[in-house]
């Protein structure tokens, strides 16, 4: 995870060609395959432990992306432009921070076992999918705000960090002690619904003023939906 996101993020370092246009293609693919993989792997595991439960911690979970996003901008699901001058206008600090607390969020369901088998190996790729343009977009913001390559990829080290370090965190404590991962466990369901509040977000403001879909939106769409579709051949428990 660590190097998969160090890799995506380092491409605005390098590379000038990356165009806001691709970027909404992989916002879309991204954001098609998260939303997917939540739904068919991880509300069934959290309303397997938690029962009815369950649909009021993804209530708020959903609710919470939406406070967390008054600090991020939106940058988790795209709403930073690539290359845009509005770049110097974001301060960067505050949303450093909330990606942080994001980022750390997404690594919680990545350190525990599930029911079915296909649940873990299927949310690591679609959280890996999804740090791509994240990690991109912070880059890009933090070399924006600063025309210094330095600070940027040092950004983007400390940041690549944070998701792996929190699975570690949750697999050596929730091993060990009961209480933390019964904890952890309540805490899927929230992560749950900020899922759902990123992806569809996603589809929101990647596509037109109008959120009209052409056929490559849809196509990269149905490819992500797809893909997640497969996971499913493979789970158990």
């Amino acid at each position: 995870m660590f190097l998969i996101t160090l890799a995506g993020g380092s491409i605005p370092l390098w590379s000038r060609s990356w165009s806001e246009q691709r970027m909404k293609y992989l916002l879309a693919f991204s954001g098609a395959f998260l939303l997917s993989i939540t739904l068919l792997h991880l509300v069934p595991e959290t309303v397997e432990h938690s029962g009815h439960e369950a649909g009021l911690f993804i209530l708020g979970g959903f609710f919470l992306q939406q406070v967390i996003q008054r600090f991020t901008h939106g940058v988790e699901h795209g709403h930073a432009h690539v290359g845009g001058d509005h770049h110097h206008h974001i301060p960067v600090l505050p949303v450093f921070a909330g990606l942080a607390v994001h980022a750390f969020s997404e690594g919680l369901p990545l350190g525990i076992s599930y029911n079915d088998t296909a649940t873990l190996p299927s949310l690591y790729l679609a959280v890996a999918l999804h740090k791509l343009p994240e990690a991109m977009l912070i880059t890009s913001l933090v070399y924006a705000g600063n025309g210094r390559k330095g600070r940027a990829a040092l950004s983007l080290v400390l940041f690549s960090l944070i998701t792996p370090v929190a699975g570690l965190i949750t697999y050596f404590l929730g091993s060990r002690y009961a209480g933390i991962e019964h904890f952890i466990h309540l805490c899927i369901p929230v992560i749950a619904g900020a899922f759902i509040h990123i992806a569809t977000t996603i589809f929101f403001e990647s596509g037109t003023k109008s959120h009209d879909m052409n056929w490559r939106k849809w196509a990269v769409t149905l490819s992500g939906i797809g893909l997640a579709l497969l996971t499913m051949l493979g789970g158990g428990h």
